[in-house]
């Protein structure tokens, strides 16, 4: 697998054969009956079934040999990250790189034909899908997603870590690493809801991305979840 260039180093060169894994995942599903893109919106909390999801993806990692557990800020992360950190004993750390991307559309219902895209006034946003035009570009979001992998591998060396993002960000970061372009139709996103995406490192090197979902799958079409 490629190693692309990275926006930060980590502090120390790690020695080839000290494997470690940096487990990304989304969080779990969030209680929004309104169906809204609540983006960094404050007060979004897991609903039950997202508290069952972050149940079994801890389940699953009990046996891992889990040393760190990192989180975005945003409720529904922190409490998707704490069965997993309780599960090993470990205090949720969080870090501002694994927020979630910022959106112009933030609180408004975006549905293919729905809300917000029906109206004129909103359709300038949309002008620019490369960068892209109604949000925060998709080359920062990688970079400083990386930057949160980055740290933490060199703080979990030779062990795992567990950080707990979201769709956009996880999705982005994976293209990235694969050298893929980052704009990208996000119906087709391999990102379901409480998904692990695991990057595995042989020192410092990138040598496997592994996805799975522990949890089981979900759309990536369902605005909202």
């Amino acid at each position: 697998m490629t190693d692309p260039e990275q926006p930060e180093s980590p502090s120390s060169a790690l020695p080839y054969d000290t494997e470690t894994i940096v487990h990304v995942m989304r969080h779990g599903e969030v209680h929004n009956p309104r169906g809204i893109l609540y983006g960094r919106l404050p007060g979004f909390s897991l609903s039950v079934n997202g508290r069952s999801q972050a149940g079994a993806v801890a389940r699953s990692l009990a046996d891992h040999d889990v040393t760190l557990v990192v989180a975005s800020p945003l409720q529904r992360a922190q409490e998707t990250a704490g069965p997993i950190a309780a599960r090993h004993e470990l205090a949720v750390r969080t870090d501002d790189n694994l927020i979630e991307a910022g959106n112009t559309f933030e609180g408004l219902r975006v549905s293919v034909g729905d809300g917000a895209l029906r109206k004129p006034r909103h359709w300038w946003k949309l002008r620019d899908p490369f960068t892209p035009s109604w949000g925060e570009p998709y080359l920062q979001i990688a970079h400083r997603m990386l930057a949160a992998v980055n740290k933490a591998r060199v703080e979990a060396a030779g062990h795992e870590a567990v950080l707990v993002s979201h769709q956009l960000p996880v999705w982005t970061l994976r293209r990235f690493l694969e050298g893929k372009r980052l704009w990208h139709d996000p119906r087709a996103r391999q990102c379901s809801l409480a998904s692990l995406t695991s990057l595995v490192y042989q020192g410092d090197t990138l040598i496997d991305i592994v996805y799975s979902e522990p949890a089981g799958a979900s759309d990536p079409r369902v605005t909202g979840a």
